[in-house]
């Protein structure tokens, strides 16, 4: 039996780590011109959804944790614009846009049933999400 869970256990983090490489596979083929632009940028806030909650997780104030997730799920939602201007652009079509979307907004709302689990270690005071 197992009393610690690593961060590689979570099925968010796993999530989020196959959609950083599926992020990458997919920006491979958009314009050389964008490689520091676009490109860049939606694979660092990619990478970054997963990193955050790796750098947190092993913390041990559990408001530390929760500023892990906090940070992922804003990583994620710059990867959402990211992709958005990437359809808009044509690089990608909306039918794959909307499928990462998807993926994404699943990841949101993990990461957000994580973060009422933290919650609930805090003293009730402390709390931001009610019941």
């Amino acid at each position: 039996m197992r009393d610690f869970m690593s961060v590689e256990d979570l099925h968010v983090y796993q999530k989020l780590c196959r959609l950083h490489i599926d992020v990458c596979e997919v920006s491979n083929d958009w314009p050389r011109h964008e490689r520091f632009e676009l490109t860049g940028q939606v694979r660092r806030s990619s990478n970054s959804a997963s990193a955050q909650l790796a750098e947190k997780h092993d913390d041990r104030h559990v408001r530390n944790k929760i500023e892990g997730v906090n940070g992922s799920r804003g990583e994620v939602g710059e990867t959402i614009h990211h992709l958005y201007m990437a359809n808009l652009k044509r690089y990608i079509e909306s039918k794959q846009y909307r499928s990462f979307k998807d993926r994404y907004k699943e990841c949101i709302r993990m990461l957000n049933g994580m973060e009422r689990t933290l919650e609930k270690q805090l003293p009730e005071r402390d709390r931001r999400w009610f019941s």
